[in-house]
């Protein structure tokens, strides 16, 4: 497992015009996987890929999937994100990158992360993201549109084709930069219209208290979605009392001890 900062550098012999016009269209088409469909078509002139997901890391939360394709077809690569995005995120080795601090600048450094299935010590993540969809190796591409967001655009090996080589990842470094201009612009056009009002509401709650832990701001979330513990508890995928345990240690640690309390502190100024 490791990662990088890109080295800028022109695509020169590698991109396909007309592959290259079909990635523009994509961003912001209605089709919500036009452009994860478009990057992977020309990604492939680099290297084979079986598939490729877009993730946005929004104020420190679980991520929402942006747009996945898989040459396969059908929704299976979509509940695999699904299933990433509430079990096994955090456990992630792109959160030592993507992880907020706050206070910290924009960079506007790309970055790429490399993960084998190998290099995943836990079972569960390792089974449902690489053993399931039969994946060997993964490449994301991490990009920062504005600060507290992340984006990832993975590529996804598929088994038959091992861990990619260096010359496939040189290639694919060379036309980062291009799918990072491009996932930026999609996401300005469609993403930011989705994240909905919990979220900024968290960014304003970890600015009060930065020490909330991942399954805390979960549980957070959704209850400023109006979500009761049964359904919370099913999205995360534990019991709806390990939801009431997480709920009041946020609770304790924000001093309050409502969600009308809660409501107001998200209102209330951001600590100095």
């Amino acid at each position: 497992m490791r990662y990088w900062r890109v080295e800028r550098r022109p695509a020169e012999g590698l991109l396909d015009f007309g592959r290259t016009l079909e990635l523009m269209a994509a961003i912001g088409h209605a089709d919500v996987n036009a452009v994860a469909g478009a990057i992977l078509k020309t990604v492939s002139t680099a290297a084979p890929i079986a598939q490729c997901t877009i993730f946005a890391y929004e104020f420190g939360n679980r991520p929402r999937t942006v747009a996945v394709a898989d040459r396969r077809g059908g929704r299976f690569l979509q509940d695999i994100a699904e299933s990433y995005a509430r079990h096994y995120y955090a456990l992630d080795g792109n959160q030592r990158v993507i992880a907020p601090v706050p206070g910290l600048k924009i960079d506007p450094a790309i970055v790429l992360h490399q993960q084998a299935s190998d290099e995943i010590d836990h079972p569960g993540y390792r089974a449902a993201c690489y053993q399931k969809p039969n994946v060997s190796d993964r490449l994301s591409l991490l990009v920062q549109p504005a600060g507290d967001i992340w984006l990832s655009v993975n590529f996804y090996r598929d088994s038959s084709q091992g861990q990619f080589q260096p010359g496939e990842i040189a290639a694919i470094e060379t036309l980062s930069p291009l799918f990072a201009h491009a996932v930026k612009h999609h996401y300005g056009l469609k993403g930011q219209a989705t994240q909905g009002v919990a979220p900024m509401m968290l960014a304003r709650l970890r600015q009060h208290c930065p020490a909330l832990s991942k399954r805390e701001l979960d549980v957070l979330r959704c209850v400023l979605e109006g979500l009761t513990a049964a359904e919370i508890a099913d999205i995360m995928g534990v019991q709806p009392s390990s939801v009431i345990t997480y709920q009041k240690r946020a609770y304790k640690r924000l001093g309050v001890s409502s969600q009308r309390q809660l409501f107001a502190l998200c209102m209330a100024p951001a600590p100095a």
